[in-house]
């Protein structure tokens, strides 16, 4: 039988037999009862133990360079290399060397759709089961962070202040890259505290909001300081940041404006925009703006409108908020949906039903005011759009009623204009979207201002804007350095 040696990380020799390895019964990512779990908005995912970590990591059949699933990650993770590691019982170095090529190793393993990435990628798909790659990553960063802590390595100290509008995915890895390089930073942040997506919009049973506040922490006791409540473009403009001292600015401020509907009755009460009501069902009251500090009312029959994660998210709040009966109503088929599949089988065994080909066009109220029907239409596929996928067309006369008494509308969001509006030379297009000129270092027409992740992008992966917010930390050490 054939067999063939790798070397995977400095001083490892492996020999291999890649069809015994592929032989290897694959372990199961156990979750929580789905009886249990609906009832609170803890993790529903049940961690490995490290003896199944050894097991399934040992599927690994070291694909020659470069393998599929480094190719497929946007991080370019080393996850061969991880895999040998974990089989051979070295979590802390497995961790250690995710964190070589992630800022958020702990957080994108639960939240990044890996059956679309490093996963999907995996060529035991042809005829086994993929190897769990994300959970494999989130076993050895929590054992490591557990075991052994986890210490950000500071630089020599340069002199350089950076300010960063944003503590999202993209501002917290940007942070994290700066300050081993030496600068000093602050992170000024319009809610009350940090995270940004990860704390406000992802639930907490999808991603615990403990593992965002260890990063949180990791960074402020390196020195990087947070400055809460700042909304910068309206308290502060980017002017007045460099007015301050700093000599480089990033701006990672997300898109988190919800995209309108336009139909008549959307501002019935009972009817929330999902950022809206993901912050207020699954954030501890302490950590919203206070005009949000109140659970939504939820009745017993709820609607959520589109079909992407937040849609899926919000399904899935749902029940935990009381809700009898969750239906997501989608103008699509399930083949066009552009959320991940896990996901969305989370939410059918939490009780989700779905309505495809269908598309609401009026909310009408009840004898209380509140919503209580949504009037819909049926849809047919037509050709596709500019981006491939097949335009919806409305049925003449198909219009019928789907009995609700809570709507929430996840159709995506738009990014915040308030930054291009404030910081001249800074250009923006399509609503807001901040142009970068330069993509490999984030740089924006704005000399000194740096740029990645959601608001430059549009709405895409956390993982996108780890890699966006790394690179811009390059691309700012090296301004400076050319500054100087």
């Amino acid at each position: 039988m054939p067999t063939s040696t790798v070397q995977t990380i400095p001083g490892a020799s492996l020999a291999i037999d890649r069809k015994a390895r592929a032989n290897v019964p694959a372990s199961i990512q156990n979750t929580r009862p789905v009886s249990v779990r609906i009832l609170d908005f803890n993790d529903v995912v049940i961690p490995m133990e490290p003896e199944d970590a050894m097991l399934e990591a040992a599927r690994c059949v070291h694909c020659p360079d470069p393998a599929p699933c480094v190719v497929a990650c946007p991080a370019h993770n080393d996850i061969p290399s991880a895999m040998w590691l974990i089989e051979q019982g070295r979590y802390v170095e497995a961790a250690q060397l995710y964190r070589e090529t992630s800022s958020l190793p702990e957080i994108c393993s639960r939240v990044c759709p890996h059956e679309q990435l490093c996963q999907g990628s995996c060529t035991l798909q042809k005829s086994l089961a993929t190897i769990q790659t994300g959970a494999l990553e989130a076993f050895v960063t929590s054992y490591a962070r557990e075991l052994a802590g986890t210490t950000i390595p500071v630089g020599e100290p340069t002199g350089k202040r950076v300010a960063i509008v944003g503590a999202g995915p993209a501002g917290l890895s940007c942070a994290d890259q700066l300050v081993q390089m030496g600068h000093q930073v602050v992170v000024f942040e319009s809610k009350p505290t940090g995270g940004g997506l990860l704390v406000y919009g992802i639930p907490n049973f999808k991603l615990p909001k403990e593992i965002v506040s260890a990063k949180i922490s990791d960074l402020e006791r390196v020195g990087v300081e947070f400055v809460y409540n700042a909304y910068i473009g309206q308290t502060r403009t980017i002017d007045d940041l460099f007015n301050d001292g700093f000599e480089a600015v990033f701006v990672g401020v997300g898109t988190l404006i919800d995209s309108p509907m336009d139909v008549p009755g959307e501002e019935l009460p009972g009817v929330y925009k999902a950022t809206e009501f993901l912050m207020r069902a699954n954030t501890p009251l302490e950590q919203l703006p206070p005009e949000l500090r109140s659970r939504p009312q939820v009745g017993k029959k709820i609607a959520v409108i589109g079909g992407g994660d937040t849609a899926s998210d919000c399904l899935r709040t749902a029940p935990r908020m009381g809700a009898e009966q969750v239906i997501c109503l989608y103008r699509r088929t399930e083949r066009e949906m552009p959320g991940g599949r896990h996901d969305r089988e989370l939410a059918k065994e939490e009780g989700a039903q779905y309505q495809f080909l269908t598309q609401p066009v009026k909310f009408h109220p009840g004898e209380d005011g509140r919503v209580a029907q949504a009037e819909c239409i049926r849809m047919v596929l037509g050709e596709p759009d500019a981006k491939g996928r097949r335009k919806p067309v409305p049925v003449e006369g198909s219009n019928f009623i789907v009995e609700v008494d809570t709507v929430v509308k996840a159709l995506g969001y738009w990014p915040d204009p308030i930054i291009g509006k404030t910081t001249p030379g800074l250009e923006t297009h399509d609503w807001g979207l901040i142009t970068v000129k330069d993509k490999t270092t984030g740089a924006t027409t704005r000399p000194g201002v740096f740029a990645g992740g959601d608001d430059v992008t549009g709405p895409d992966m956390v993982v996108t804007a780890m890699v966006a917010g790394r690179k811009a930390a390059a691309g700012i050490d090296n301004y400076l350095k050319e500054k100087k």
